[in-house]
C-alpha cells in the first residue's frame, strides 16, 4: 500500500453547499503564489524558494470532472529531500532562539492570512479533493482556529518547579525542541491535519520538512505560501510534493528527530519500525472501524441524523466515520426507517453545485475499491437496506449505502474508506460493546441512549480513544487530546491539545539549580 493512501478525520454535518464559484487571475511569484482558475503548475518549497522537482510531470484530476486536470507538478526526489532537511537543520538554531512568544505571533499572522484567503483555498480544496464547498469552507475555518489556538498557547506555562531538599536549590523542568520534524499528511483533510501538526511543531521551536499528499498539492502550496507570507524565515518550513518513496526516505533520515504521520495502519507500522528502530520520536494517527451503538431508549431522530452524518459526511472519507451501527435489543423500526429516508434522499454531485450534499471520492482507484467492497459484502450474505441515487454526471461517485448482514462479512472487519455503513444487532449492551471492540482498530465510538448508566459503561469499556455520547463518532475539539487505541495509534502523546503536542514536539529536561557558596 502506498504512503499516499491516508486515512484521517474531521467532523462536520452533511450540509447543502450555498456558495458561488470564485476565480483568481494571478500567478506564482517568489512570495505570493495564487491558484488561477485553470490547470496550475505547482512546486515544492525548499529553503524559502519554489523548487521544481526532477520527476516526470504529474497531473491531478478533478474527482468531479475526471477529464480536467486541477494541478500539475514534477515530483521532488532524493536530492530535493536532502536539500530540505539540510535547510531545516541550518535554520533550527535561529528559529529556536527567536523564542516561543515571537513564534506564536507568527502563527497568529498565518491564521489571519488563512481567513483572508479562505475562499480561494476552499475552491482549490473542492477541485482537488471533491468535497463540497460547504465542507471545504468549514475545514479552512477550523484550520485558522488551529493556528490561533497554538499561537495563544505561546503564553502557557512551559515548565514546573519542584521542591528541593536543599534550601538553596530550585528544581525546574525545561522543554527543548526536537530539531527537525518530518510531517506526513493525508489528502482527505489537506489543510486541517497539516495545521494540527505544523502549528504546534513550529511553536515549540522545531523546523519542519513536510511531505504532503499527492492528491492535494495545490492546497499544500497555498498553506506553504501563507506561512512564508506570515514572515516565517527561510528553511523553517519546507514542502515536498513527492511520491510515497520519499516519505520512507524522510522518516529514515538521521537528522529527522521526530515524525508525525496520519494515514493507514500498514504504512504506519512500516514507519514505526523505521523511526523507533533509530530512536527518534513518533506520533501516529491511523485508521478506524468505528461503531455507533444505538439502545432502545435512544432519541430516534438524534441517533439517525448523527449516524448518517458520521457515516456519509465528507463522502465517508474520514478515519472517524461510523462504519458499523450496532442495534441493541429488538425493535428499532423507526430508527431504521429514518436512516433509510435520510440516506435515500442524499444528493450527490460536484462539490461546487449548491444543491449537492455528497461529493465524489478522491480517485478512480478509491471508487473501484469501495464498489468492490460493497459487491463482496453482498456476495457474503449482505443486503442493501438503503442507497442514494447516483448523479447523471461523470465523476468518481459512490452511492452512500447502508448494508445489513452477518458480522462475518469482510466489510465488518476491514476499513472501507467511503460512504458505506453496516447494520448489526446485539441482544445486550455488553454484547454490543464486545462486538464494537472486535476489530483491530480503536479510534472512535458513539453510543445513543437516555440512560447515564449505559453511557458510563460504554465510556469505560469501549476500546476507543474518543467515545461520543449522543453525538456523531466524527469531530473533535482542538483543545482536547485526540488519538486512538490498539492499531489506530501509537502509544505516545496525543494530537491537538497544547499540553499533548508540547509533550511530543519537545524533549523535557530537569534542571537542578543550586547557588554557589556566598563569598564573604
Amino acid at each position: 500500500m502506498s504512503v499516499d493512501r491516508y486515512f484521517s478525520e474531521q467532523g462536520s454535518e452533511i450540509t447543502v453547499n450555498r456558495g458561488d464559484s470564485h476565480t483568481h487571475d494571478s500567478k506564482m511569484t517568489q512570495r505570493g503564489f495564487r491558484m488561477p482558475n485553470k490547470t496550475t503548475p505547482v512546486c515544492s518549497f525548499i529553503d524559502g524558494s519554489w523548487v521544481e522537482g526532477t520527476g516526470a510531470l504529474t497531473s491531478h484530476m478533478n474527482p468531479a470532472a475526471p477529464d480536467k486536470a486541477v494541478t500539475t507538478y514534477r515530483p521532488a526526489g532524493s536530492a530535493e529531500l536532502a536539500q530540505a532537511i539540510e535547510a531545516a537543520a541550518a535554520a533550527a538554531p535561529a528559529w529556536d532562539a527567536l523564542g516561543i512568544v515571537a513564534r506564536g505571533r507568527l502563527l497568529a499572522a498565518a491564521a489571519v492570512l488563512i481567513r483572508e484567503r479562505a475562499e480561494e483555498i476552499a475552491q482549490v480544496m473542492t477541485a482537488e479533493n471533491g468535497k463540497t464547498l460547504a465542507e471545504s469552507r468549514m475545514e479552512v475555518a477550523a484550520s485558522a482556529d488551529t493556528f490561533d489556538y497554538h499561537a495563544a498557547s505561546a503564553r502557557n506555562s512551559i515548565g514546573v518547579e519542584f521542591p528541593s531538599s536543599h534550601p538553596e536549590e530550585r528544581i525546574l523542568t525545561v522543554r527543548r525542541p526536537l530539531g527537525v520534524v518530518g510531517v506526513i499528511t493525508p489528502w482527505n483533510f489537506p489543510l486541517q491535519i497539516p495545521a494540527w501538526k505544523i502549528a504546534p511543531a513550529l511553536l515549540q521551536g522545531n523546523t519542519v520538512v513536510w511531505k504532503s499528499a499527492s492528491n492535494t498539492p495545490g492546497v499544500s502550496v497555498l498553506l506553504m505560501n501563507i506561512l512564508n507570507d506570515a514572515g516565517i524565515s527561510a528553511g523553517v518550513t519546507n514542502l515536498l510534493l513527492a511520491p510515497g518513496s520519499i516519505g520512507s526516505e524522510l522518516v529514515s533520515h538521521p537528522l529527522i528527530a521526530g515524525v508525525t504521520f496520519t494515514g493507514s495502519v500498514p504504512v504506519g507500522q512500516h514507519i514505526r519500525a523505521i523511526v523507533c528502530g533509530r530512536g527518534a520520536k513518533l506520533q501516529l494517527e491511523l485508521g478506524g472501524h468505528n461503531a455507533s451503538i444505538v439502545l432502545p431508549d435512544a432519541d430516534v431522530e438524534l441517533a439517525a441524523s448523527s449516524v448518517v452524518n458520521a457515516a456519509m459526511g465528507s463522502t465517508g472519507q474520514k478515519c472517524t466515520a461510523t462504519r458499523r451501527i450496532i442495534l441493541v435489543g429488538d425493535g428499532h423500526e423507526a430508527f431504521l426507517e429514518s436512516v433509510k429516508n435520510k440516506v435515500s434522499s442524499l444528493v450527490l454531485g460536484p462539490g461546487t453545485d449548491a444543491s449537492v450534499q455528497i461529493g465524489p471520492v478522491v480517485s478512480r482507484s478509491a471508487q473501484d475499491e469501495i464498489m468492490s467492497a460493497i459487491s463482496e459484502a453482498i456476495a457474503e450474505g449482505g443486503e442493501i437496506l438503503a442507497q442514494a441515487a447516483m448523479p447523471p454526471t461523470a465523476g468518481f461517485y459512490v452511492p452512500p449505502t447502508v448494508l445489513v448482514g452477518p458480522q462475518s462479512m469482510t466489510i465488518c472487519k476491514e476499513e472501507v474508506f467511503g460512504p458505506v455503513v453496516t447494520v448489526l444487532r446485539a441482544a445486550t449492551l455488553i454484547e454490543a460493546i464486545d462486538l464494537a471492540n472486535s476489530t483491530q482498530f480503536g479510534l472512535t465510538a458513539a453510543v445513543f441512549t437516555s440512560d447515564e448508566r449505559s453511557a458510563r459503561l460504554c465510556v469505560t469499556h469501549l476500546d476507543a480513544g474518543l467515545v461520543k455520547v449522543n453525538a456523531p463518532s466524527t469531530g473533535s475539539e482542538i483543545h482536547a487530546p485526540f488519538g486512538g487505541m490498539k492499531d489506530s495509534t501509537f502509544a505516545g502523546p496525543r494530537e491537538q491539545n497544547s499540553g499533548a503536542t508540547a509533550a511530543f514536539f519537545t524533549h523535557e529536561k530537569t534542571a537542578y539549580l543550586r547557588l554557589a557558596p556566598a563569598r564573604v
